[in-house]
């Protein structure tokens, strides 16, 4: 996929670039596999906001995609690579050979009229899904089971990646797009390749208005508020935070701060993410 960069005929495109969406073959939506999204605009059953700065944005439909990979040893054909406004990855529409339809997420190189099958025995190519066991050690994959059945659960997001390290009784060490290596069990299906649209990083909105589209809305600084509402708020003129680091609106650490609090999958973490990525 290339970035699409315009000519800058109004203020709003100076900085604007977009896909060239060449990649694309089919421009509506397989009518089976799609649902109604109803909006909430981040607010809780009770009408209040529990999510905030979201609202607005283009209607979408949501597309059904297939993380589970759970049809086995049933051979399908690529018939088109669509695009979805829920996610930043591309979408494949697969055709069986018994007549079912289903979505799975696009990996860099597959292309239409392509094969790809489900279960144990099937390739390693990109697109095939299988168990973890089944892999050789190194191979780049996506859309991994963090317990088996439920289906993929990690790296499903544009250009991303995570390679098997090595493999050693029940677990396979894993690591992740992060840096951060953890423990996998082997009976968990794995997708192999990388996810496409390689250039979503790349992409700038150009304009306010664009974030909109994205049902995102503004957010004000914490600085220009008053201190009733936001911990930095107040002062005469412009004031630091004035406190022993800074705050979210309800007091508590944030930038930086850890909230990491999962006893759970700890004990498969082998080694934390880089110190870049945060925690």
């Amino acid at each position: 996929m290339a970035v699409k960069v315009y000519k800058p005929i109004t203020p709003g495109q100076r900085n604007k670039t977009g896909y060239s969406f060449e990649e694309i073959t089919k421009d509506k939506p397989e009518r089976s596999l799609i649902v109604i999204q109803k909006r909430h605009a981040g607010r809780n059953n009770e009408g209040r906001v529990t999510v905030r700065h979201q609202g607005g944005g283009n209607k979408r439909f949501i597309r059904l995609v297939d993380f589970k990979r759970n049809k086995r040893d049933i051979p399908a054909t690529v018939s088109a690579i669509e695009y979805d406004p829920n996610r930043t990855a591309r979408l494949a529409l697969l055709f069986f050979v018994d007549g079912e339809k289903r979505y799975i997420l696009a990996p860099q190189g597959l292309k239409v009229g392509d094969t790809i099958m489900s279960g144990a025995n099937a390739e390693i190519r990109p697109g095939n899904c299988l168990p973890i066991s089944s892999i050789p050690v190194g191979t780049m994959i996506h859309n991994i089971e963090i317990n088996e059945g439920r289906g993929g659960q990690l790296v499903r997001s544009a250009g991303t990646a995570a390679q098997l390290l090595a493999k050693e009784g029940d677990f396979a060490q894993i690591r992740m797009p992060s840096g951060e290596v953890r423990l996998i069990r082997q009976t968990c299906y794995a997708t192999v390749g990388q996810v496409g649209n390689l250039d979503h990083s790349n992409i700038k909105l150009g304009k306010a208005g664009r974030k909109r589209h994205l049902g995102v809305r503004p957010t004000v600084r914490g600085t220009a508020m008053s201190p009733r509402d936001h911990p930095h708020g107040g002062g005469e003129g412009r004031q630091p935070a004035g406190m022993p680091g800074p705050k979210s609106p309800w007091g508590k650490p944030t930038r930086g701060y850890k909230t990491r609090r999962n006893k759970v999958t700890d004990k498969f973490i082998v080694r934390r993410r880089d110190k870049n990525g945060g925690r």
